[in-house]
Parts: C-alpha cells; structure tokens; sequence
C-alpha cells in the first residue's frame, strides 16, 4: 500500500525537483525500505509518460564494493556509472542509514582515493543532469533523533513536503543583500571568523536539488578566510562521527582541525588534496520545520538559524571560488540560544543574532 503522503511527495519530486518532461529518462536510485516511495515515483513517470528506471542498493554492499578495490578498479566501476548517468535525463538518489559506522572499517586512504576517482562521476552528475537527493526515515535515524519512529517518519515525510515555492519567495531578500555584501564576520563560543563574499554569486534552495531543502549559499573568496569557528553539530564523514569540530584559518587556509577525539583522523581527511584545506561554500539554514540537530546533513545543514561552513569544493555552476576538492564536507553551526548564541554580521552591519535576522527585509525567514 502507497500512502498519498508518499505519492504527493512522489509528486513534489517529480513536478517540482526534477521537472520531469514526455520522453525523458529518469533514474530512480533507491533501498529495500523506500520501495514504497520509489513504486510511487515509477507510476508519477509513468502517468508523465516519462520513462523510469530503478536501482536498489544498501549500505553494506556499498562497503563491500569500495572496501578492498583498487583505485584502477574504482575507476573502471565509475566510467560504467558514467556511461549510463549519461543516458538519463534526471535522477532521483534516496539515501537510507542504518549504520553510521558501516564505512568506517574502510581506510583513509582508501576513502581519500574513492572521493578523488569519483568526483569526475558528481561533477558531471551535478553540471549536467537535473538531480535531487532525499532520505528515507528509519529506526536507526529516529533513534539517533529521540524520536519515535512513527514521529520521526511523519517528520521527514513533511518536512520534504514543505510548500518550497512559498519558501522560495521569502529567501530571496537574502539572497539579493548577500549577493551585494563583501564582509562576512560570525561570532559566538569559540568563534570569531572573517571572510569576504564579494563577486560570488549566492544561490536560494527551495527543493530543487535536496529535500528537505531550505538554505541560501555562496562561496568565501578562496583566500580571504581568517580566524576560527567551533561547530557544535556532529560532523559525520564516511562512517566516523567527530564533534566539536574547531578550524583555524589564515589566509583561506586550514591550519589547524581539532576534535574531541580522532583529530589525527579529521586532519587526515584535510590532506586529501589541496583544496581539502580551503573553503568552498558558506551557506545559511532557513527551513521551518528543522529546528535540532539530526546527526544527518542532509537535515542539519538546513536547520533554522544555523550556518554551514564547509571545506572542500565550491560549486562551480552556482557560487565558484575557483576551489576544487576530492572532498565536500559540510559542517554546521547552530546560533540559536539553545546551541550558545552568536551574531552574523554584513559589511559591519548585524544581520542574525542568535538564530533570528534582525532585518525588517528578512525577519519573514524566522519561527513564526
């Protein structure tokens, strides 16, 4: 049984994200507990007279696949994943965790070598095809959320079911002001960091490419960045969890990465190539309906008055600073007076204070 839930979801997807046209291919990468969603989404093709394909897969033949390939094998795995990206016209990619730590048997270097021979495959993926990226609800998450599982599945459900073009509307005042803005300074526990934002376009995210979405990004200038934040969310990274994340910056570059424990491990992943040590997007979370801190990026980089600051490589069809990584690590901060508090401020001027904009122009982002 297909709830309307999952088919007016399938249908958000299809309409909205994807923009699905007569004719066109559409990939369907799913998992054994989101069939119902992806049978909702090969009839919304249908009835569009789309043509849908659909993959299953998991996390442990995920891992079983990279664990112990070579980088010459992971290559020849990557161009067969090409070859058929390039016959579809989008794709829908819906992610289900079970397992935080699955992937962390895998090595470093090994992680370091898949972000490197895979990031031809994203890069393509994301310049070229019209693409979205959601998570299913499981047990596993909603226990890591404190939620019911029944909660936690309605939550997601929902919030991936926001009204995104209403959203959309209300972010673009702050798009338009940081789109003008040169200086960035954020302040809070453990944080005092200054970039500029000058000439890099800013993006609004309304449930184009993520659900659930809701954040307005840009780039640092690639060698602006000096000071220190501290982020206050777990940072998952390829099945290692670190918190209390603390960079240090001089001149764009991370000079030194802490965390409570494994820091040998968070520097290694900074090592990873160049541009591992520089950023690449800077972005605010807007969404409404995401107020605390999942343990998922996919939520926790839209959550309401947080801000995501992440090493690695810049998007370079929507906010390019010329950065370029095997690696794209989101890391967020929370601002609200729960998560410590903390000003953003623009050009001098004082645009959040613990989570709120102080702006008339863009107080209509805050909790209703």
């Amino acid at each position: 049984m297909i709830s309307e839930k999952i088919r007016a979801l399938a249908d958000i997807i299809m309409d909205h994200s994807i923009t699905i046209k007569e004719g066109e291919r559409v990939l369907i990468e799913g998992t054994a507990g989101s069939k119902p969603l992806v049978m909702a989404l090969i009839d919304a093709a249908y009835k569009r007279k789309a043509v849908p394909y659909a993959r299953i897969t998991d996390e442990e033949i995920q891992r079983t696949l990279q664990q112990n390939a070579t980088e010459d094998q992971m290559k020849k795995h990557f161009e067969w994943e090409m070859n058929m990206f390039r016959d579809m016209d989008a794709n829908v990619f819906i992610a289900e965790y079970e397992n935080d730590a699955e992937f962390s048997a895998i090595s470093s270097e090994t992680m370091q070598m898949r972000a490197r021979t895979r990031k031809p495959l994203i890069d393509y993926i994301v310049g070229n095809k019209k693409w979205v990226l959601l998570n299913w609800p499981t047990k596993a998450e909603a226990q890591k959320s404190r939620m019911p599982y029944q909660n936690f599945y309605d939550f997601v459900i929902d919030a991936s079911s926001l009204d995104y073009s209403a959203l959309g509307k209300a972010m673009q005042p702050l798009a338009e002001l940081m789109r003008k803005t040169d200086k960035v300074q954020i302040k809070g526990p453990g944080t005092d960091l200054t970039f500029s934002i000058k000439g890099i376009n800013t993006a609004p995210c309304a449930g184009e490419n993520n659900l659930p979405d809701g954040e307005v990004f840009t780039a640092p200038v690639r060698d602006s960045v000096n000071g220190q934040i501290t982020y206050n969310t777990p940072c998952p990274y390829h099945g290692q969890i670190y918190n209390d994340v603390c960079l240090k910056f001089k001149d764009g570059k991370i000079i030194e990465a802490t965390a409570a424990e494994n820091s040998d491990k968070l520097c290694a992943i900074f090592d990873t190539d160049e541009g591992a040590r520089y950023v690449g997007e800077f972005a605010l979370g807007v969404n409404p309906m995401i107020t605390k801190s999942f343990g998922n990026i996919l939520f926790d980089e839209k959550i309401m008055g947080s801000l995501h600051f992440t090493p690695g490589s810049a998007y370079e069809d929507e906010a390019d600073n010329g950065n370029r990584s095997g690696i794209h690590w989101d890391m967020v901060l929370i601002q609200t007076p729960e998560c410590g508090g903390g000003e953003i401020y623009f050009d001098d001027v004082l645009v959040r204070k613990d989570g709120d904009f102080v702006l008339p122009e863009l107080q209509a982002l805050n909790a209703k």
